[in-house]
Parts: C-alpha cells; sequence; structure tokens
C-alpha cells in the first residue's frame, strides 16, 4: 500500500469520522453506530480510489446504504422468526393455571381411596392395560373394571366442588373412560 493511500485515507478517517457517527446516531440510535461506521470505512478503504473531495457526502451516502441494507436485513430475520414461531406448537397455558389445575387434581385424587386410586393412576397415567393394572395392583382385572370408574366419578364430584370439573386433565379422563369402553365392547363381544 502506498504511502500516499494511508496518509489520505487516515486524514479521511480523522476528518469525518466524528461526523459520519453522529449522522448514524442520529438515524439509528449508538448501538449500531460503531457497526455501521467501521463498516462505512471499510467501504472507503477498498474503493478509496474512487472517494471523492469531499468525502463527507459520500462516506454519508455509503453509511445511509448500510444502514438500510442492515434494516432490510433485520426485517428479513424478524419475518423469518415469525415464520419459525408460526410453525412451532403453540405455546402451552399459563404456568399458573397447570400449577393451579395439578393442585386440584392431587386434592380430589387425595379423597379417592388408596385402592381406587393406584388404579386410577396406573389406567390413566401409566397407560396401563387392564391386565397389567390388575397385576400390579394385585386384583382381577374384574375389579379393576369397576374401580377406576368409581374413583374417577369420586376425583369429579370432589373438583366440581372445589373447582369447575373441566380441569381434571382430559387425558385422564378419556383415557380411563376409553379403556372402559373397550373393556365393555370386549365382554359384550366375548358373550356372542
Amino acid at each position: 500500500m502506498p504511502d500516499y493511500d494511508a496518509d489520505r485515507f487516515t486524514a479521511i478517517y480523522d476528518g469525518c469520522r466524528q461526523r459520519v457517527w453522529a449522522y448514524v446516531v442520529s438515524r439509528a440510535g449508538g448501538q449500531v453506530a460503531d457497526e455501521v461506521v467501521n463498516e462505512t470505512f471499510t467501504v472507503a478503504w477498498r474503493k478509496l480510489d474512487d472517494v471523492p473531495e469531499p468525502p463527507l457526502p459520500w462516506l454519508l451516502g455509503v453509511a445511509r446504504n448500510i444502514l438500510r441494507d442492515s434494516i432490510r436485513a433485520e426485517a428479513r430475520r424478524a419475518s423469518f422468526a415469525a415464520e419459525l414461531r408460526s410453525w412451532a406448537e403453540p405455546v402451552e397455558a399459563d404456568i399458573a393455571e397447570e400449577v393451579s389445575e395439578r393442585s386440584a387434581l392431587l386434592k380430589a385424587l387425595a379423597t379417592v381411596p388408596e385402592v381406587d386410586r393406584e388404579l386410577l393412576i396406573l389406567s390413566g397415567w401409566q397407560g396401563l392395560t387392564p391386565a397389567q393394572a390388575a397385576a400390579v395392583a394385585g386384583c382381577s382385572p374384574i375389579t379393576l373394571r369397576v374401580r377406576p370408574h368409581r374413583a374417577l366419578h369420586v376425583a369429579k364430584l370432589t373438583m366440581s366442588t372445589a373447582r369447575d370439573s373441566s380441569s381434571i386433565p382430559r387425558q385422564l379422563t378419556q383415557n380411563v373412560e376409553f379403556k372402559a369402553r373397550a373393556r365393555m365392547w370386549d365382554a359384550a363381544a366375548a358373550r356372542k
């Protein structure tokens, strides 16, 4: 690099940096100003032969273009992020609601007799088949078919007095009710 180019660039930088920085701060704020000013003078260094006299208007034009490009890039990033968020699964309900629901459910389960509670948990939450749950609980499959319904009924009654009965997790009630219907269908089919 010839000394003339280095001296010219240094003179341009020393003479214009503060004014270019002030321009960028007035347009975009101080957080991006240093980066835009650095990029502006990098372009000036690469195109030093194209920098006219006086250099300030040209430098401000370069800074304006860099700022415009960074705003466009940020808009593209924001658009892309919004698109990705729209593909993502919706955020779960408020955590306080979840904690409240869990607390109400645990209180309701506490009112159910221990044997029935165990069967309800084995069937509804653990997803065991009737034969598996009966083996774990040490009862017959026929007993197992009756107890979860009774336990679920008690839990619903307890929760309806404390809160709305719809707050019993759907997974628990649907799982137990589906298994009960499946058992009834199996029993009906076995009788035929």
